[in-house]
């Protein structure tokens, strides 16, 4: 019977559950995106589709619509899924 409990899976495994699944990127410094994830790798470098990127700048909030997206790993603080 296979271990189906999240607390006992590895980061990667987790990660790998949400592909083509909405997720929530929180960015190192002040980005936000929400796409469809559609891959990765051991750098959790990512390819999101249907993204929507929302930056924190001097004059507030600005949104981009983005249809494919390539996420540097090093740059990545947290990663949910999206329950917008």
């Amino acid at each position: 019977m296979a271990n189906t409990n999240p607390s006992q899976l590895l980061p990667s495994e987790l990660i790998d559950r949400c592909i083509g699944s909405k997720i929530w990127v929180i960015m190192k410094g002040d980005k936000e995106l929400v796409g469809t994830l559609r891959g990765f790798d051991v750098y959790v470098n990512m390819v999101l589709e249907d993204v929507t990127e929302y930056e924190i700048t001097a004059e507030g909030r600005r949104i981009t619509k983005l249809d494919q997206i390539l996420l540097n790993g090093n740059n990545i603080a947290i990663v949910s899924k999206s329950y917008l």
